[in-house]
C-alpha cells in the first residue's frame, strides 16, 4: 500500500460521499448527513479533548492548531472556535472542497493539500496543537510513522498533542475478521458488500510504538521529545478498540484554551 493509493481511495470517497466517510453511519449514507449535525460532532470531540487537556493541566496556547487529516473540517471548525488559527491538511482534494464549503471560521482556517509523506508546508515549532483522530490508521505504517516524527518537529514548546487510533482489535467475529483475513479480501468485501465507494484499510497503533516515533521525530529535529500522559479509551464499536492519546511538548505553553480568539 501506497500514499498514491491511500490518495486515489480517499479522493474517491471524498467526491462521493465527504461527511459520511469522516462520520461513518449506516444511517447516513447517501448523503443523509445534515451539515450542520455533522458540525456539531466535531464541536463535541474537541470541547471534551480540550477539557481532558485542561484536566491533565496540558493545555496548550492558543494560538496554532495543526488538524491533519482534516477531511471535510468537521474538526477543524470546532478547533477555529478555540485557536486563533487552524490549519487543515488532507490528502483528499475533494475532501478539501467541501471542508472550504462547510467553513463557518470567518478566515481562521487554510485548508492545505498534502500528498506528500512529509509536512514540509509548516515550520519548526510552530504549532501549539497537533490534533488528528481516526486518520493515521488509513495510512501505511511507515507513512503514519513519518507524520508522527514530524508532529513532534512542528510541535512548539509546551504544545499539546491529541492522537486517536485504535490500539488493537476486539476479540469479536469482526475483529478476528480485520486481524487475520487478508487485505484483498477486506477490500472485496467492503466494495462488494459494504459497498464502500472506496475501501478503507485499517493499521493498529500502541501508545509504545507512538512514542518512540515521536522521540524518534524530535531527536532528529533537535526538538524536545513529546511525553504521552494519559491514553483514554473512547470508541471503537465491536472490532476496534480505540484510544484517544494525550501528549505533552517540554516547555511553558502561552496560556490557557480560550473559547473565543479575539
Amino acid at each position: 500500500m501506497s500514499l498514491d493509493e491511500v490518495r486515489r481511495d480517499w479522493t474517491r470517497l471524498g467526491a462521493d460521499e465527504p461527511l459520511w466517510a469522516v462520520c461513518v453511519d449506516p444511517d447516513k449514507r447517501g448523503g443523509r448527513w445534515d451539515a450542520e449535525e455533522f458540525l456539531a460532532t466535531g464541536e463535541e470531540e474537541v470541547a471534551a479533548a480540550l477539557a481532558r487537556l485542561e484536566e491533565l493541566g496540558a493545555a496548550p496556547s492558543p494560538g496554532r492548531a495543526l488538524d491533519f487529516g482534516c477531511g471535510a473540517g468537521r474538526l477543524s471548525n470546532a478547533l477555529a472556535r478555540r485557536f486563533s488559527s487552524v490549519t487543515g491538511v488532507d490528502i483528499s482534494a475533494p475532501m478539501l472542497e467541501r471542508a472550504r464549503e462547510l467553513d463557518r471560521s470567518g478566515g481562521r482556517i487554510e485548508f492545505l493539500l498534502n500528498t506528500g509523506p512529509d509536512l514540509h508546508g509548516l515550520p519548526d515549532a510552530s504549532v501549539d496543537l497537533v490534533y488528528t483522530d481516526l486518520v493515521l490508521q488509513h495510512l501505511p505504517p511507515e507513512a503514519a510513522a513519518g507524520y508522527l516524527r514530524e508532529f513532534a518537529r512542528v510541535a512548539r514548546p509546551g504544545a499539546a498533542l491529541v492522537l486517536g487510533v485504535p490500539e488493537r482489535e476486539r476479540p469479536t467475529f469482526k475483529g478476528m475478521v480485520f486481524r487475520y483475513a487478508p487485505w484483498p479480501l477486506i477490500r472485496l468485501a467492503q466494495r462488494a458488500v459494504l459497498r464502500y465507494p472506496a475501501p478503507m484499510r485499517m493499521h493498529t497503533w500502541t501508545a509504545e510504538r507512538i512514542g518512540a516515533e515521536l522521540a524518534a521525530g524530535a531527536r532528529a529535529a533537535g526538538r524536545p521529545a513529546p511525553r504521552i500522559v494519559a491514553s483514554d479509551e473512547y470508541w471503537g464499536g465491536d472490532h476496534w478498540r480505540h484510544l484517544r492519546h494525550f501528549a505533552t511538548v517540554p516547555g511553558e505553553p502561552g496560556g490557557p484554551v480560550g473559547e473565543e480568539p479575539a
